[in-house]
Formats: C-alpha cells, sequence, structure tokens
C-alpha cells in the first residue's frame, strides 16, 4: 500500500525542476485511488487487495479461479496473500482468539479431533495478532 501512495505522489509530482507544487488537485488524487479502489475489498477482519484473482485462496478453495470478485465468506485471510491486516482489524481477531481460547477450556476428553482444529485456529489468529502488534509498534517508532 506503501508503494502504491509513493506512486501517486509520483504521479502528482511537478514534472519541471521548479518548486514543488504545494496544493493538489483532487480530482487528480481521487482518479488514480479511483483506478485502485475496484480492487480493495474492506472486511471486518482485514482488508482484501483482489488484484490477482490466480493467487486469492478464497477463489482456490471454492474452485472458482476465474471469478471477478473475492467470495468474502470463503475468506481466510490469515492465509491469503492479497489480504492485510491493520490495527483497526484488531478487536476481531482478539474476540476470536478468546472465544477459541473458552471453547478450548470447555472442550472435554472426548474432543480430541475438535480441540486439534481449534488449537490450530487460535494458533492462526494469535499470529495475526501479534502481525498487527508488531507492526503497530513499528509504526510508532
Amino acid at each position: 500500500m506503501t508503494e502504491f501512495f509513493a506512486h501517486i505522489d509520483g504521479k502528482l509530482a511537478p514534472n519541471d525542476a521548479g518548486s514543488p507544487k504545494v496544493q493538489r488537485n483532487n480530482r487528480e488524487v481521487l482518479n488514480l485511488l479511483t483506478k485502485r479502489a475496484r480492487t480493495l475489498h474492506l472486511g471486518t477482519a482485514n482488508y482484501c487487495w483482489f488484484t490477482d484473482p490466480s493467487r486469492a485462496l478464497c477463489l482456490k478453495l471454492a474452485g472458482t479461479p476465474d471469478a471477478e470478485k473475492p467470495l468474502a465468506g470463503m475468506c481466510d485471510s490469515a492465509r491469503c496473500p492479497q489480504a492485510t491486516h491493520h490495527p483497526c482489524h484488531r478487536p476481531v481477531w482478539a474476540e476470536h482468539a478468546q472465544q477459541t481460547t473458552t471453547f478450548l477450556g470447555d472442550l472435554g476428553p472426548t474432543g480430541k479431533i475438535e480441540k486439534a482444529r481449534l488449537q490450530a485456529d487460535l494458533d492462526r489468529a494469535q499470529r495475526v495478532l501479534d502481525a498487527i502488534d508488531n507492526d503497530t509498534i513499528h509504526e510508532k517508532e
């Protein structure tokens, strides 16, 4: 995303060696962002940058590699290379981790298979939380 906005800044920079342009044209910025807008899909737990359908995990899981939009209901953003997680998504992942931990604690000895599945899900949620926290710390530095 940073590269994309740097690209926009580069497009808006003056072409001559004179003084920099102080006030940018809002229409020009909107036009540049609109080109990218159809690839961005906002979710409650992630942002999906649907730039390459062949890399979309949701389409692979559904067996529809030629779809023009992501399948939000099939999203596994913790494993998809086109998904990004940001601080605004942290509450969703934290709640998911907390609920999964509760379910794990409530399982009896007969729930071995379910326990393994839930533990893998909790580990994935914790990795996402750690990544969000790590990125937030680095942004502040």
